[in-house]
C-alpha cells in the first residue's frame, strides 16, 4: 500500500511540477519527508531519479519546441551539469560533517523554504520588477551551475527558484521559463547521478520503490508535455502561486517536525 501512495505522490507531483517547470521533486522532496517513509539520503537519491525520468520524457517531447532558446539553454544546461556535480558533493560533505540524517532533512527544509519564500514574493511583484534580457553564454553558465549547485544540494531536482531566475535575468514568459527549467533539471540530475554511482555514494534503496517512483516520474513526464501546450501562461501562473504556498507550508511542517525529534 505504501509503494502505491509514494507512486502516486510521484505521478502528481512530477505532472504539476512538469508543467509549471519546477521538475516535482520540490513535492516529492518535502511530501515524502513529512510523511517519513524512507531515510533523508535514500529519499534525496530516489527523487532526483525521479524526476530526471520525468525531465527525459518531457525534453524529449518538446526537442522540437520554439521555446527552447538554444542560445542560452545549452549554456543554462551546461552550468547545471556542473552544478548537479558540486550540488552532490556539498550534500555528502555536510551529511559526513553533521552525522545525522534528520538534522540534514532540517537543513534542506529550511533553506528550501528559504527559497520558495523568496521566489513567491518575486512572482507576486514580478509585474513591478524590471527583469533584465542578459545574452552572455558565460552569465548563462554561471547561473545554470547555480541552479544546478541548489537543485543537487536539495534533492528536489530542480525548484522554483529556476523560474524566478530565468524570469529575472533572461525575461523569458512563463511558459519559456518551464521548458528551459526542465532541460536544466535534465542536465543537473544527470550529472549528480553519475557522480554518485562514480564516487560510491548511492544510499541503499528498494529496487522495487526505485523502479514504482521513475516510471511514475515518466508517465507525469508525458501528461505534463501535453498539458502544457494546452494551458495559458496565465493559468500556469495561478498554479505555480498556488504550488509554492503548499511547498513552503510543507517545509515550514518539516524543519519543525526535524528540529524537534
Amino acid at each position: 500500500m505504501e509503494i502505491v501512495w509514494v507512486c502516486l505522490v510521484c505521478l502528481a507531483a512530477s505532472t504539476i511540477g512538469g508543467i509549471c517547470g519546477v521538475g516535482g521533486g520540490v513535492l516529492i522532496k518535502p511530501v515524502l519527508d513529512a510523511a517519513g517513509v524512507m531515510s533523508v539520503s535514500t529519499l534525496s537519491f530516489l527523487s532526483g531519479l525521479t524526476v530526471l525520468t520525468m525531465a527525459c520524457v518531457n525534453v524529449f517531447r518538446s526537442r522540437k519546441s520554439k521555446e527552447l532558446d538554444g542560445k542560452r539553454s545549452i549554456p543554462l544546461g551546461l552550468g547545471a551539469a556542473a552544478g548537479g556535480v558540486s550540488g552532490k558533493f556539498l550534500f555528502d560533505l555536510i551529511k559526513r560533517s553533521v552525522g545525522n540524517d534528520r538534522l540534514v532533512g532540517a537543513i534542506q527544509a529550511i533553506v528550501l523554504g528559504i527559497m520558495v519564500l523568496g521566489t513567491l514574493l518575486y512572482v507576486v511583484n514580478r509585474e513591478k520588477i524590471r527583469s533584465r534580457d542578459l545574452q552572455s553564454p558565460a552569465a548563462a553558465v554561471g547561473i545554470g551551475l547555480a541552479l544546478g549547485i541548489a537543485s543537487s544540494f536539495l534533492g528536489i531536482g530542480g525548484g522554483p527558484m529556476n523560474l524566478a531566475v530565468l524570469y529575472y535575468f533572461f525575461s523569458m514568459d512563463t511558459k519559456k521559463a518551464a521548458i528551459n527549467s526542465i532541460l536544466v533539471i535534465l542536465l543537473s540530475q544527470t550529472a549528480s547521478l553519475i557522480f554518485s554511482v562514480a564516487s560510491g555514494t548511492v544510499p541503499p534503496f528498494d529496487g522495487g520503490m526505485l523502479i514504482a517512483m521513475a516510471g511514475a516520474g515518466a508517465l507525469g513526464g508525458y501528461l505534463s508535455s501535453q498539458l502544457h501546450k494546452k494551458l495559458s501562461a496565465a493559468l500556469t501562473d495561478r498554479l505555480f502561486i498556488g504550488l509554492l504556498i503548499v511547498i513552503l507550508l510543507i517545509c515550514v511542517y518539516n524543519a519543525i517536525r526535524m528540529l524537534g525529534a
